[in-house]
């Protein structure tokens, strides 16, 4: 062994044993001889005598590099050499020492290596300057099966390396290889085709494992060669003997199979393909695929029957003649049955879309009115093949009710699924509405029939397809019972499956039941029966917490619907059916997580209170029924509030989340009443709220810094605001005073929300509490918001850093909502005057330079209603507000209206700068009109002359913002601008 077979078999080490100093000198000293010129006969030499199959792999990489990287640089001679050495060394030359190494004997990657690297030289040299070398090849193949291997090796390496389309290819690529088929179809692929035919016939009883590969490697040929040279009464006789014939191996019969998919597939005119399809006679391997469906020879035979069922379905759009058309269909119609056999026996292909390939079908019966019996045959087909592939697995059933990891990420994925199925499901309704129907009906009666143990998966298949069929129904076909709805939806209500305790079974009946609402709006005679399929045990009262909870928001949105239909039943609904429900949902312990989100029980308050917050209900029951649920659970917050002080540690999250869900179950409940009603027609329903809201108050007393808790009333306030109007007023400053006393930045955002709607709903009447509130507020904000930017780059965008930015943004909304509804002398006020300095500077600052377009346009809209609230006119007079004219003018003014727009970031391409820049020309306009020339004179003689305005445009901007036509103002300054831009030296200092 010399020192570079040494070399190679401590670089190929990995069994981690050598040193890695002494791996590093052994590639380092490959990779010397790699450079050096004589590698090349170096590595044939080893090539020939050396039997280290590393030795070797190495020694064919390096040959390769060489060929490829240095092809250009070599001599004639070199080139020469390296023709006869690779062709001997692939067998089809002899090599006359005795000693020399069979490389053709070696394992399979030192034989794929050597075909990839007699193909590198194909690509250089086929046919210009090698145009022999697959006639060369030709009679060599006679030496028998290893050479008849590699010749196949050389071929599949040729297909891979430069031909097939499966890999992206370069354009230089491309050429060589369209050059190479067209010398080869030319040349010697018919030569080729006959050799591969007279192989198998040889060896097909001898050595079924060297004809199946031939077959391989005909099989990605087929799709450029002449489809003459195997679709003709020679070949395609022995494909089909080899695929029919029982003795053969399965192995040699799926190639066989593959070799004709590739004949069906290949790209053609849609005549002479319906031609081809014709002549194989496809039904010759139909009884084939009923074998084990987990056999080679099965999955094969299954691609080629879903296979030429695609080509059919081509070709008959594609073709225009009506014998064609006549063709097309009977084909069709004599390989569906197969294909739907596949679909619900088989591993479908990968390459085959079930539910692309029925779409397409589906598509082509739009058009057909009345379809065939024989269609009809198919659609039923289609709903069998839809319902198989949409059924979960029994092995997952135990999963998917207890709802763990498994079962969700079951859940998710069938979701996903699903999705195609049923868009195909909602085509196949549509062409064949009364089939699909009578399917789905008789799926449901198969499914009860069924026993409990074995239907779950049945029966919730059956229902998910009702639920899909909704999306192929029109909202009048639901309300009539057209077709077989007015039969379908009573059975759904009416049935009790014997599986209903199954999660997945119960929440698809409720949310189908929920989908079809709009029949039992026009049929009220089957309200009852809705009722009690949401309030038993297969709702409500299901012993799935899961599906207990999704049924209260699933009943919430029925009672949403039905409303003034549910009045006669309400009694029996609070009385007989939810009592015992609402009182669990308010004790249960929450800290489990065990639901959350939309369905975290308060839902079914929400319902209780649309029920009997209608103005249908009896006054007296209305007080009766409110009474009987805020009474209880104003008690349950008193109780918890008096316990407040002595719980322990281990006790406190137990009762904050009881009382949490409390507020939220209150807050629920009082979505069904409205302002009207508890204010102007039944003052009493609006006192039991008032009171209600005084005792949630005092939760903000006994639990001050409980964020969770202080959301939950703030969001309760909320509620309060929009129910009972301008009655709760004298809660909100006790209120306010609450939330300001421990508000962290996140609250502060919330506490904002709450006055902007404060604001929004009873404008000025709100004064007085603004005036309390804001310098708090202000005096909280103000030191944590840095007044010149947030700062940017690595590092920055953290938690807090989002919270401040959300908080600073909320707070412009609040500034604005305050000046916009006529409230500005709030920041006039005795206490809020030392704010008001700051909060014009922040103002300013942000109108210039803030990031985002919208929040700078609020923010000029601030100063546009500040001028017109504050300012005296243009003929003097006592300032409502010392130094705010001269600060508009001077800093606003060449600042905002001036600066900031001529900055290049200013981008009028952008819609949002340009909403931007008409309200910086208002500002202009309104200032103009404020303080007449004291604005024109500062703007043009110290704002234009420091931004070096010309003095004729300098005289047509006082003309233009003297005139009427805001329009040719906005146009002019605008151009006044990029002028600007265009002659500006050096940056402008804002100031």
């Amino acid at each position: 062994m010399d020192d570079l077979e040494k070399a190679v078999l401590i670089s190929f080490d990995e069994t981690g044993t050598v040193d890695s100093a002494l791996k590093s000198q052994a590639v380092a000293f490959c990779q010397q001889i790699k450079e050096s010129p004589t590698v090349a006969r170096v590595c044939i030499e080893k090539l020939v005598f050396c039997k280290l199959v590393q030795v070797q792999f190495w020694c064919l990489q390096t040959v390769q590099e060489v060929i490829s990287g240095r092809y250009s640089l070599l001599s004639l001679e070199e080139k020469d050499f390296f023709r006869k050495s690779v062709f001997s060394l692939c067998g089809f030359d002899g090599i006359d020492d005795e000693n020399a190494v069979r490389l053709l004997e070696g394992p399979a990657f030192i034989k794929n290596k050597l075909a990839q690297v007699l193909v590198t030289l194909i690509y250089f040299e086929y046919p210009l300057l090698w145009s022999s070398v697959f006639v060369d090849l030709l009679p060599q193949l006679s030496k028998g099966a290893k050479v008849i291997d590699m010749f196949c090796r050389v071929l599949n390496a040729l297909d891979d390396e430069l031909i097939s389309l499966d890999y992206t290819r370069t354009a230089d690529e491309t050429v060589i290889a369209n050059r190479v088929k067209d010398a080869m179809r030319q040349q010697c692929i018919g030569q080729i085709v006959r050799v591969w035919y007279d192989i198998v016939c040889m060896y097909k009883n001898t050595d079924q494992e060297l004809c199946s590969g031939v077959l391989d490697t005909m099989r990605r040929y087929i799709s450029w060669i002449d489809i003459g040279l195997v679709m003709n009464d020679v070949f395609m006789p022995l494909l089909f003997e080899l695929i029919l014939v029982d003795g053969s191996s399965e192995q040699l019969r799926g190639a066989a199979c593959s070799c004709v998919l590739a004949v069906v597939s290949k790209r053609m005119e849609p005549q002479p393909k319906l031609n081809i399809l014709q002549g194989i006679q496809i039904g010759r391997v139909f009884g084939l695929v009923t074998g084990d469906s987990d056999s080679e020879l099965v999955s094969k035979v299954a691609a080629l029957i879903t296979g030429f069922a695609v080509e059919v379905l081509d070709c008959s759009k594609r073709v225009s003649t009506e014998d064609a058309k006549r063709v097309s269909t009977e084909l069709m119609n004599e390989v569906l049955p197969s294909v739907f056999y596949v679909m619900q026996n088989c591993e479908v292909d990968s390459t085959f879309s079930i539910v692309q390939f029925l779409s397409s079908y589906v598509a082509t019966m739009k058009s057909l009115s009345p379809l065939t019996e024989k269609q009809l045959v198919h659609v039923r087909q289609i709903l069998e093949v839809i319902r198989s592939q949409i059924r979960y697995d029994p092995a997952y059933r135990n999963n998917l009710d207890m709802l763990d990891k498994i079962g969700r990420e079951e859940e998710d994925r069938m979701f996903e699924f699903r999705k195609d199925l049923f868009v195909l499901l909602s085509s196949v309704g549509r062409a064949a509405p009364e089939v699909t129907q009578v399917f789905i009906r008789n799926a449901l009666n198969s499914a009860v029939a069924s026993s409990s143990d074995v239907n779950v998966e049945e029966v919730e298949a059956a229902l998910s397809l009702l639920h899909a069929l909704r999306e192929s129904l029109s909202d009048e076909s639901i309300r009539n019972g057209s077709g077989l709805l007015s039969e379908l939806v009573p059975m759904l209500i009416s049935t009790r499956f014997p599986c209903h305790s199954s999660r997945s079974v119960a929440l698809v009946y409720l949310e189908t039941i929920t989908r079809y609402m709009k029949f039992v709006m026009e049929n009220t005679q089957y309200i009852p029966m809705v009722l009690t399929a949401f309030l038993d045990d297969r709702g409500i009262h299901h012993q799935n917490l899961h599906v207990s909870r999704r049924a209260s928001y699933l009943f919430m949105r029925v009672v949403k619907l039905l409303k003034a239909k549910l009045v006669p039943f309400i009694e029996k609904i609070l009385q007989q059916s939810l009592q015992d429900t609402v009182s669990q949902i308010t004790s249960m312990d929450f800290t489990s997580n065990q639901c959350s989100g939309a369905e975290d029980g308060s839902h079914i308050f929400e319902a209780i209170g649309i029920l009997i917050g209608m103005e249908d209900v009896p006054v007296e029951k209305q007080s009766e029924y409110l009474a009987s649920l805020l009474t209880p659970l104003c008690r349950q917050i008193e109780v918890l509030l008096m316990n407040a002080k002595i719980l322990n540690p281990e006790e406190s999250p137990a009762k904050v989340a009881n009382i949490q869900q409390i507020i939220m179950a209150i807050n629920a409940l009082s979505k069904g009443f409205s302002e009207r009603l508890v204010n102007a027609s039944r003052p009493a329903i609006g006192l039991m709220f008032k009171q209600t809201l005084d005792a949630l108050l005092q939760i903000l007393i006994a639990f001050p810094k409980i964020e969770p808790l202080r959301s939950k009333i703030t969001s309760f306030i909320h509620r309060m605001v929009d129910t009972l109007g301008a009655s709760v007023f004298p809660y909100i400053p006790k209120a306010l005073e609450q939330l300001l006393a421990e508000s962290e930045t996140k609250e502060m955002v919330g506490l904002l929300v709450l006055l902007n709607q404060l604001v929004c709903k009873f404008n000025t009447s709100v004064h007085g509490i603004l005036e309390e509130v804001f310098p708090t507020i202000a005096g909280r904000i103000f030191p944590i918001i840095p007044r010149n930017g947030f700062p940017s780059g690595p590092g920055t965008n953290t938690e807090e850093m989002r919270e401040l930015q959300e908080l600073q943004k909320t707070l412009y909304t609040f500034l604005h909502v305050i000046t916009t509804h006529g409230l500005s002398s709030v920041f006039l006020s005795t206490k809020s005057r030392a704010y008001l300095e700051p909060t014009m500077q922040l103002l300013l600052y942000t109108a210039c330079h803030h990031k985002d377009t919208v929040v700078r346009k609020a923010c000029v809209q601030i100063f546009i209603r500040l001028i017109k609230d504050w300012s005296v006119g243009p003929y003097g007079g006592e300032e409502k507000v010392p130094g705010f004219q001269s600060f508009v003018i001077e800093v606003f003014g060449t600042n905002c209206c001036l600066y900031s727009v001529l900055d290049k970031s200013f981008d009028f391409r952008d819609a949002n700068t340009l909403i931007l820049f008409g309200e910086i020309v208002v500002a202009q306009k309104v200032m103009y009109e404020k303080f007449g020339n004291h604005f024109l004179i500062h703007f043009v003689s110290k704002s234009f002359q420091s931004a070096h305005c010309p003095q004729d445009l300098a005289e047509q901007y006082c003309q233009k913002l003297q005139g009427a036509d805001i329009k040719a103002f906005r146009s002019f300054y605008r151009s006044l601008i990029e002028n600007l831009r265009g002659q500006q030296n050096g940056n402008l200092v804002f100031r």
